[in-house]
């Protein structure tokens, strides 16, 4: 069975290049994507997983939460009216941002995922275990 079948993910891996320092919070980001950047990146520098190449995957994932949190609080201070156009971009940055997420081990299916590799030296005798 071909492994790009849909819904069929590749192993997350901890790499090599790996950022051992979070960098700076894009100066250009909101307050609540700022949050969310000082949030996130003690994990992703811990869990081994983010290169340079990927850090504007994370800058795009923490502005779309930046915009789903800004919706929100300025919906709860319009006495929790809802906007129907505001919902819209509201919904679409929540998706985008899980998809990011997912991506960047930051969902306990994406973790579990990443901490799996753990155990990639265990069957090395094995002489059944083909890579």
């Amino acid at each position: 069975m071909s492994a790009h079948l849909r819904g069929v993910k590749p192993q997350a891996k901890v790499t090599k290049d790996a950022l051992t320092k979070a960098p700076p919070v894009p100066e250009y980001f909101s307050a609540y994507a700022a949050a969310e950047w000082k949030r996130i990146m003690p994990r992703l520098i811990k869990d081994r997983v983010l290169t340079k190449a990927d850090l504007a995957g994370v800058e795009h994932y923490c502005m779309m939460i930046g915009v789903v949190r800004e919706i929100e609080t300025n919906r709860s201070l319009n006495a929790g009216e809802i906007d129907p156009k505001m919902f819209g971009v509201q919904n679409r940055a929540a998706q985008t941002a899980r998809q990011l997420a997912a991506e960047y081990g930051l969902s306990p299916v994406s973790r579990a995922r990443i901490g799996t590799n753990a155990d990639d030296g265990a069957d090395d005798d094995n002489p059944l275990n083909v890579r």
